[in-house]
């Protein structure tokens, strides 16, 4: 691959972050978290970001320390909790605070208090007759919805949806695998939407490029964006929602589903999705494989990247 200039690449850095649609605009702010938190290299993050009441920042590693806490400012404060999760949602219920969170590798969805105190755990369902064991469960994330039903996006594994009712028992199954609308290829990610005239599943459909409205009760409603590069996650706060594609780039969406910003562009196509790419080839400013992210208060990104290092950043919306 012919080489870049430096000029070029700093040229292209502050393009990247600044929004397509002239409405949000950001910049990055280089150094905002800990490079070795807690005296220890991040290590692999193959996960998301969440972000507390507080403003404290939760971010999924696949190190035995499990989830890192970051205060607002990016400062390391704690780890806590299993390690290898993939998919994660915090959630407000009765002014108590709850992480629940998806485990491909470990075949199950779990719920935690955020000291780490698991309190339940949901496994394959075999009355969905569609896995031959536990093997085939492999869930990439989990919402809830506004009557206490679970859904799980099984990305990894079946490609349905899975429906659970407020106390964890089998609903049904929908989607399943395949390329066409109503069907996946991957449900990376999940969300559940409130912006609408009625609560939405909205869903990441990874590796057929696209966004997707679903009902509560299964059935699909329409598709909101494609030809996207492959959205992996997306999180949602006020208006707006955000998506890091794993491609090298973050778009950010309005409730209208209309793009307001796309930030961290990779020009290098070899370094997108590139798990093993070393840190002296990372660029402020650009993504290489985002996984994770969140909006914080202030309207800022924060921005996880599938990479055995540890890779995060901090897009500062302009005002």
């Amino acid at each position: 691959m012919p080489r870049i200039s430096q000029a070029l690449l700093a040229a292209f850095a502050l393009v990247s972050t600044t929004a397509l649609a002239e409405e949000f605009k950001y910049s990055i702010t280089p150094n905002f978290f800990e490079a070795n938190p807690g005296g220890q290299p991040l290590g692999p993050c193959h996960g998301g970001a969440v972000i507390d009441h507080a403003g404290n920042i939760y971010i999924t590693t696949d190190t035995a320390r499990g989830i890192l806490v970051f205060s607002p400012e990016g400062k390391f404060l704690r780890a806590f909790g299993p390690t290898r999760i993939h998919g994660l949602e915090l959630r407000q219920e009765q002014g108590v605070e709850y992480i629940y969170g998806a485990r491909p590798s470990d075949h199950e969805v779990l719920k935690l208090k955020l000291d780490g105190t698991v309190e339940w755990t949901i496994h394959y369902p075999p009355e969905a007759g569609i896995y031959k064991d536990e093997d085939g469960f492999k869930p990439c994330a989990v919402t809830v919805g506004p009557d206490g039903s679970i859904y799980v996006a099984d990305g990894y594994g079946s490609n349905f949806v899975l429906k659970f009712d407020k106390d964890r028992k089998f609903v049904k199954a929908f989607g399943g695998p395949g390329a066409e609308e109503g069907k996946f290829n991957t449900c990376h990610g999940i969300a559940l939407d409130t912006r609408q005239d009625k609560p939405l599943l909205l869903i990441c459909d990874r590796n057929n490029n696209r966004l997707e409205y679903w009902d509560l009760d299964g059935n699909f409603v329409k598709v909101i964006q494609k030809d996207l590069r492959m959205p992996a996650a997306v999180y949602i706060r006020g208006d707006y929602a955000v998506f890091p594609e794993l491609q090298g780039r973050v778009t950010v969406l309005d409730k209208a589903g209309q793009i307001v910003a796309q930030v961290g562009d990779n020009p290098i196509v070899g370094q997108r999705a590139n798990y093993d790419l070393p840190p002296d080839q990372w660029k402020d400013g650009i993504c290489n494989s985002p996984h994770g992210a969140a909006i914080d208060k202030d309207g800022n990104l924060i921005v996880t990247e599938w990479s055995k290092y540890g890779h995060l950043h901090k897009f500062t919306r302009e005002h």
